[in-house]
């Protein structure tokens, strides 16, 4: 039977109507002044935008305001910046007040909030583990509409923005981990992957997530013997099948983590940031049950402590012993690598920042942005995420009712 060539051409107009649709811009749009300040939080290095990200930025009619020595520890300069087309702003001050969106690596501290203008947006990480009721009440005493980096959500329920943090910071942690191993850093003394005759070390890694995946990965890569544990049975299958059976897998329980925690060399910490971590997945009890010179990277430590012996360290001063155990709990593990760090996330943000430029105002912008609609915590003073409501105790609201009162 044959089929009329009508259907194709209907198709193919339809198609190009559609896409027309799409292609063309409102007559109005919203004007952006997007304000990049210097990072404040202890030992960030990195910068929420490159050069090349302003570029992009500033061709698609964006104007960009960036804070003087903003990229100095990526080794941007103010000159690339001004060449990329940005302005140069002399100090915080001038910045904030003069920009209307304000993109950042790590969230405002105590002294930034006091700097936010009404009504701004404000696109940042969040840090759930260290989230406080000031910065909450402050966003909604500003009216600001806050955008997480945690949240921001594509259709098929992928975090672009907290999976290439986490690779990175899958990767720094084997690298971090086979360091403190080494007798000069106080460790057993064992070198990760171990030489023909001598065993490598062994290395567990609690959360089957993009950290886990990237730690799994190198640390195979090197040579050492691998354990992932994880609740979800499917989430394990996964990491089977795709490392073809070379690593061991376990459900997280109490009675498999103990039996791992003689054993092993490394514990890396990866939990997903899409759990809430109500309490440590692992008692003082057991870390007291790992090797003298063993080591401890809690990667989930921004979100919620993996470990009960955990506590914040930082760059400058990453490691404390406890237990005879070498404790790395660093929140901003990317910013050791500050430059790559930075064009990644520069990578991923871009595309969610020129959605910006597509409609005359933020509601309209979250309304027809699925994946900032997420991302938004913070909106029209109230709290429009339920973890953060619990964690703080503000009012929560749905924001697609927000949105509908709009």
């Amino acid at each position: 039977m044959g089929y009329s060539s009508d259907f194709g051409n209907i198709e193919f107009e339809l198609g190009a109507k559609t896409l027309e649709r799409w292609l063309i811009k409102p007559e109005k749009t919203m004007s952006i002044v997007l304000g990049i300040p210097r990072e404040r939080a202890q030992d960030e290095r990195r910068v929420a935008i490159s050069p090349p990200g302003v570029q992009i930025l500033v061709e698609h009619g964006i104007k960009v305001i960036i804070e003087d020595s903003a990229g100095k520890f990526c080794n941007f300069s103010n000159v690339d910046y001004s060449e990329a087309g940005a302005q140069i702003a002399e100090s915080a001050d001038e910045l904030y007040s003069q920009a209307n969106v304000i993109v950042k690596v790590s969230p405002p501290q105590p002294e930034e909030l006091s700097l936010l203008m009404n009504g701004q947006m404000l696109i940042s990480a969040v840090h759930l583990g260290t989230v406080s009721q000031h910065m909450i009440r402050t966003l909604i005493e500003k009216n600001i509409t806050a955008l997480g980096f945690e949240f921001i959500e594509t259709r098929d329920g992928e975090l672009p923005i907290v999976r290439t943090v986490s690779e990175i910071a899958g990767s720094l942690a084997v690298q971090t981990a086979a360091k403190y191993l080494e007798t000069g850093y106080g460790g057993s003394g064992i070198l990760l992957g171990g030489i023909a005759g001598v065993p490598p070390a062994h290395v567990t890694i609690i959360g089957a997530g993009t950290v886990g995946l990237f730690a799994a990965q190198d640390a195979l890569g090197l040579g050492a013997q691998v354990t992932v544990i994880d609740k979800e049975i499917n989430r394990l299958r996964r990491f089977e099948a795709f490392f073809n059976r070379h690593l061991v897998t376990a459900i997280a329980n109490d009675h498999y983590i103990s039996q791992l925690a003689k054993i092993s060399d490394v514990i890396i910490g990866a939990l997903s940031p899409k759990q809430k971590i109500s309490k440590p997945l692992v008692s003082e009890q057991v870390v007291k049950l790992m090797k003298p010179g063993s080591v401890i990277i809690d990667v989930s430590i921004d979100q919620g402590a993996c470990f009960a012996t955990s506590r914040h360290t930082s760059h400058t001063n990453p490691i404390y012993v406890k237990h005879g155990v070498t404790h790395y709990c660093v929140p901003n593990i990317p910013s050791a690598v500050a430059k790559t760090a930075s064009f990644a996330l520069t990578n991923t943000l871009l595309p969610f920042l020129l959605k910006l430029t597509d409609h005359e105002t933020i509601p309209d912008i979250l309304w027809k942005s699925h994946s900032l609609r997420k991302g938004t915590y913070v909106f029209k003073g109230y709290v429009t995420k339920k973890i953060l409501s619990e964690l703080t105790d503000f009012p929560f609201r749905e924001i697609e009712m927000l949105l509908a009162a709009c």
